[in-house]
């Protein structure tokens, strides 16, 4: 990832603006605090769950278009370009797995738990939270990787070296 420096500042970005939202939030004292956090974190990590899911599956999906583009064209393009595709397929793919995890983790009844103790939805909660975090930064880090990779073919087959 050293060829990369933005795309692991905007990952970074997002850990640490999540992590500054996790110490907002504050200490959990009790079991009732912690079920009402997760079910709150349940309903909204639902659907940023699904959005991610479809959008790594997606740009996974144009990734193989891409690379059926790259060998048509007459262009010559070096390692970088190839390695630079590699490198978004595989965070889409790390970025599909937490998706995945995530609306794993959020289809649990946790509200039916009785007899768990109470350190356990603390628990819960914080490692739902840092797994939702992962999600979100792993996604922004896709999309700016997939942003130098367009910009690099678009360079090599743009006949002027406007771009």
């Amino acid at each position: 990832m050293r060829s990369h420096p933005g795309a692991v500042g905007i990952l970074l970005f997002f850990i640490l603006l999540g992590g500054g939202a996790r110490y907002a939030i504050g200490s959990i004292y009790g079991r009732g605090e912690a079920i009402k956090l997760v079910d709150t974190l349940a309903s909204s990590g639902l659907y940023l769950g699904s959005a991610s899911a479809t959008a790594s599956a997606t740009i996974l999906a144009l990734m193989l278009t891409i690379t059926s583009m790259i060998r048509r064209l007459d262009a010559d393009f070096d390692d970088d370009v190839w390695r630079r595709v590699n490198r978004v397929a595989q965070v889409a793919t790390i970025s599909l797995m937490a998706s995945l995890a995530l609306l794993l983790a959020l289809v649990f009844p946790v509200g039916e738990f009785e007899e768990l103790p109470s350190d356990w939805f603390i628990w819960l909660y914080n490692v739902l939270f840092a797994i939702t975090v992962m999600v979100i930064a792993l996604l922004a880090m896709t999309v700016a990787l997939l942003y130098t990779t367009i910009r690099d073919v678009i360079s090599k087959i743009t006949p002027t070296d406007d771009v």
